[in-house]
């Protein structure tokens, strides 16, 4: 909806499609809510020229930008019903913060923000979004049965693009609907006049953007039902309208953070697509409600998003309350169970959104708690898979069988089984302490409240009561001790640990090293940083870092490691700003050495050299191919030469690219993008051609390759990294139930690896379970650890 900018273009071919005796675009407004606009939102408005009805199944409306980029792509609004002879049909799209006046009662109801002074409109017999980009390319899909550019459109029909649409002004046909197939001739500037299928424009009656008011008692209930305000898809049809005295009862009160609360209708309807019950939103007000409250409200109805990528949640906002009546019934909840829930999780759309598509909810288990947003749910007995957090948050399983992990959590071990049964759990009780819960226990007896969506974690329930913490005893634990002919390797990611930091902090995760994994010969630490953390001010060394680090590793019984790393250029490895985080080898140089080969710095590439004395690195430590794009705004990996018993051994510590800016799996894109796939992906490949440059020198070199690769075993980034066989994923060796170093939203999952060379033959490897499952964290990461027996390593 926002005015687009001024663009010199050179002309293109017009499209040209027969002109249309029938169905056409009648009018296109994309101004609604913008500074000086009457109307809230935007919309689209189709026309009927011909004598008969025109079926709209299975039709769309869709938009593309004025001057399309390489990236653009066609957003599609899905239509139903039919447009009777003569009449007008009226799709609602996007809504600003402006405007004082509602659309009529909508037909269709979409969320595209349309450019106020240029794109195109086209109405198109299917749904999948079209992939024309010029105007010739559109004329020759027969799918277009009508399309409209205005302003400064390359896309559009005829001599050039409808002219004078602005936050004030929609461009229309005549009302003859006469159609030339020459958008310039065929379409006029002037005031928006949105009319929908019953004749109803702005502020007439029933349908003037009123959504319901009737003009009766104050006490007596309007027309629309909270079924109606949540229709059968995930978008409101009722959105930017105000709907006059929904009747409910109270079911939960939102006291802190969004505040609000829940109605719902008793008396439902018999569709199982609409859900009966709505979050009132009340901005900077605590509500006055109480739960079992008989209310009416009246407000706009609004979907609130909490971030770009989610779902939205159907809202009631700028709400004024009549409370009828306290005390009463609260409407029964859905039980939440493996019956219950479905196994598939949630569709897909060919257009990325999937919010215009009809919910399943005996499908997809996203519909269902869809169909269920705000509705009171309830489910018993259930396991904890995902540990309490500082925000008053945790995970449970509702179908207890699904997955199950060794220790009590849910295995996430393919993109097609995301785990159907988690659920996340909060409480609407302020005056209680949210129980600390590890995996494995059990949230005994009965929980139930509203179910609400939001950013981290999606559909969640909001209790109004709360089961009891039952402690199953989930244990820290601890690995075996290397035998005395065993290089035992680690990895552990200790989540920014820096100079400043508490003593607690230190002596917990130096307990991690020195206890549960029984003082490894070499341990590749990821997220050290420098000497003051994240201030910014051009440190980069991790000396007094390291040394607390050391020092409490030797307090808590392990050995005096010393170490190596490679200071990053400031601020230019991601991660916190001012932290420069980077990896670090610590080794004990009572079991092993290490190597030095002087002159590695942040932006000097080491590489694999044959001497006369065998292979070895030019710099050790040392980084891989450092100035790569690959690597651009993340960590480096480390590269070390070190020596056992006479035997040399490489290690590669990573620690790539974090997920972030990925669409979540429960968001409205489906199927999700996987945006930082793809750098991760070139960070393999890069690491594997090194390991590929090593093995060619020596193809019995012993090389292990570990860290935070941020990413799943059977992920893109680990076939990369593995590619040609050149390394063993080792977390494939574990039995599939015992395959996770991390745990997030309820999913157990891998996101920390160690990877050999084939010629490590002979050793054990363990995941260390320490952190990722417990209330109480040291890091939010699982160290592991492999125990190689390098006298037993054949020789190839």
């Amino acid at each position: 909806m926002g005015a687009a900018g001024a663009f010199a273009f050179t002309a293109l071919p017009a499209a040209s499609a027969t002109p249309s005796a029938s169905a056409v675009v009648a009018e296109v407004y994309g101004g609604g809510g913008n500074s000086g606009a009457t109307l809230t939102r935007d919309f689209v408005e189709l026309g009927n020229a011909g004598s008969t009805a025109y079926d709209l199944s299975g039709y769309s409306v869709q938009y593309l930008p004025g001057t399309p980029s390489s990236g653009s792509t066609w957003q599609v609004t899905a239509l139903t019903g039919a447009i009777a002879p003569g009449a007008r049909y009226l799709v609602g799209e996007g809504t600003g913060s402006g405007g004082t006046t509602a659309l009529p009662t909508i037909d269709a109801t979409g969320s595209i923000a349309m450019s106020a002074t240029s794109g195109t409109i086209a109405l198109v017999s299917g749904t999948t979004a079209l992939t024309c980009k010029t105007a010739a390319d559109c004329a020759a899909d027969p799918s277009i049965v009508d399309l409209t550019g205005y302003g400064t459109a390359v896309v559009r029909e005829g001599s050039g693009p409808a002219t004078g649409a602005s936050n004030t002004a929609a461009v229309a046909r005549a009302d003859s609907l006469a159609d030339t197939d020459d958008n310039a001739a065929d379409f006029t500037a002037g005031t928006p006049s949105p009319v929908n299928s019953a004749g109803q424009t702005p502020g007439s009656g029933d349908g003037g953007g009123d959504g319901g008011g009737d003009g009766g008692s104050p006490t007596d209930p309007g027309t629309v039902r909270v079924h109606d305000i949540q229709g059968t898809t995930r978008l409101s049809p009722y959105a930017g309208q105000t709907v006059t005295r929904v009747p409910g009862i109270v079911t939960g009160v939102r006291s802190s953070g969004s505040l609000g609360y829940w109605i719902q209708d008793p008396t439902p309807d018999t569709d199982p697509r609409t859900s009966e019950a709505v979050f009132v939103y009340t901005g900077s007000a605590k509500p006055t409600v109480a739960a079992g409250d008989s209310v009416l409200v009246t407000g706009k109805v609004s979907e609130y998003y909490p971030s770009s990528t989610s779902q939205s949640n159907t809202e009631i906002t700028g709400p004024t309350t009549t409370v009828l009546s306290s005390g009463n019934a609260l409407p029964d909840a859905v039980t939440l169970d493996a019956a219950s829930v479905p196994d598939a999780y949630i569709p897909t759309a060919s257009g990325g959104s999937i919010e215009s598509l009809a919910l399943q909810p005996a499908v997809y288990a996203q519909d269902f708690y869809e169909s269920l947003e705000g509705m009171r749910v309830t489910f018993a007995d259930a396991r904890v898979v995902g540990a309490s957090d500082a925000y008053g948050e945790l995970w449970v399983t509702v179908k207890p069988t699904e997955n199950a992990t060794a220790r009590g959590g849910t295995l996430y071990s393919s993109y097609d089984q995301p785990n159907t049964g988690r659920i996340e759990v909060m409480s609407l009780d302020t005056t209680s302490t949210f129980p600390a819960a590890n995996v494995g226990d059990e949230l005994s007896g009965v929980t139930t409240g509203p179910l609400d969506y939001s950013t981290y974690g999606g559909y969640n329930v909001q209790a109004t009561q709360l089961g009891t913490l039952v402690d199953k005893g989930l244990k820290q634990e601890v690995t075996r001790r290397q035998k005395k002919d065993e290089l035992a390797v680690a990895t552990y990611n200790v989540e920014n640990l820096d100079a400043l930091d508490t003593q607690e902090k230190f002596d917990r995760l130096a307990e991690g090293v020195a206890v549960n994994l029984n003082s490894p010969d070499i341990v590749a630490l990821e997220e050290i940083q420098d000497d003051n953390g994240a201030t910014n001010d051009g440190t980069v060394t991790a000396e007094g870092t390291l040394k607390r680090f050391t020092d409490a590793v030797r307090a808590a019984g392990g050995p005096a490691y010393k170490w190596r790393y490679i200071s990053p250029a400031n601020n230019q490895d991601g991660g916190e700003p001012g932290g420069n985080i980077r990896q670090v080898f610590l080794f004990n140089p009572k079991r092993v050495s290490f190597t030095d080969h002087k002159g590695g710095d942040a932006t000097t590439a080491t590489s694999v050299v044959k001497t006369r004395k065998g292979v070895e690195l030019t710099y050790s430590p040392g980084r891989i191919d450092p100035t790569s794009a690959a690597w651009e705004d993340s960590r480096k990996p480390l590269v070390g030469e070190f020596t056992f018993q006479g035997e040399q051994v490489f290690v590669v510590a990573n620690h790539f690219i974090s997920k972030g800016g990925d669409q979540p799996i429960h968001g409205r894109y489906q199927p999700p993008a996987r945006s930082s796939e793809t750098q991760r992906a070139a960070q393999a490949a890069e690491v594997n051609t090194f390991v590929k440059s090593l093995l060619a020198a020596d193809k019995n070199a012993k090389a292990v390759v570990l860290g935070d690769l941020n990413d799943y075993e059977f992920s893109q980034t680990v076939t990369s990294l593995t590619a040609d066989k050149v390394l063993k994923p080792l977390i494939a060796t574990l039995p599939a139930a015992e395959r996770y170093t991390y745990v997030y939203d309820g999913n157990s999952q891998t996101l920390d690896h160690i990877l050999t060379s084939p010629a490590v033959t002979s050793f054990n490897y363990d995941v260390v379970h320490i952190n990722a499952e417990f209330a109480n964290q040291a890091s939010d990461h699982d160290p592991q650890i492999v125990r190689i027996d390098l006298s037993k390593c054949r020789r190839r």
